[in-house]
């Protein structure tokens, strides 16, 4: 089997390990640049550029690199991370008792391959049931919203706030992995 770097920190490895993949974890350190204003094309550019960051750093090796990102969307705007919990209890209080969108856009490069690449974006709608001010405020308070895109994670003490989904759970958490195993099966 090649050697899969995911170009993350994030709890996706858990993901990839659930279906048999022992990624190595590479973690990129760039500075994201959004051109985009579609939540889908927005997580696709910046899964790509986690990627080419990656792949600089292994030009010619015969590696499988795996870039994700994922956003909220309410209303066609993006929620990204909370950087206060002044901000995730906004964000929460935006996304109780409505339907909004994930998007979870991942790019996988073969370094020693030229121009080999996959792209995909993955759409999931979540609908949250209505909250009360305290479970909101509560919520918000603590650390659990503040490294996650629309404040919130569904694989969390959130999952009690979820009326459903529509679409693939994985990608709400944060890797469409049963895609991204179809894609990449044959290169494996």
């Amino acid at each position: 089997m090649r050697t899969v770097i995911l170009a993350s920190q994030s709890p996706r490895r858990e993901l990839l390990q659930q279906i048999g993949i022992e990624p190595v974890i590479e973690p990129s350190h760039i500075v994201e640049e959004i051109r985009a204003t579609d939540p889908g094309e927005v997580v696709q550019e910046l899964a790509l550029q986690k990627a080419e960051d990656i792949v600089r750093q292994h030009p010619q090796e015969a590696c499988i690199v795996v870039g994700a990102d994922t956003v909220v969307s309410i209303d066609g705007k993006i929620l990204g991370k909370p950087k206060t919990h002044a901000a995730a209890y906004a964000m929460i209080s935006e996304l109780q008792g409505r339907e909004h969108q994930v998007y979870t856009g991942v790019a996988v490069l073969f370094p020693n391959q030229e121009h080999k690449a996959i792209r995909f974006t993955v759409r999931t709608n979540v609908s949250v049931y209505p909250m009360t001010e305290e479970e909101i405020r509560t919520y918000a308070e603590s650390e659990e919203p503040m490294d996650k895109a629309g404040a919130y994670g569904i694989q969390g003490t959130f999952a009690k706030y979820i009326r459903g989904i529509d679409g693939d759970y994985n990608t709400v958490v944060g890797l469409p992995v049963a895609e991204l195993y179809q894609k990449i099966k044959g290169w494996l």
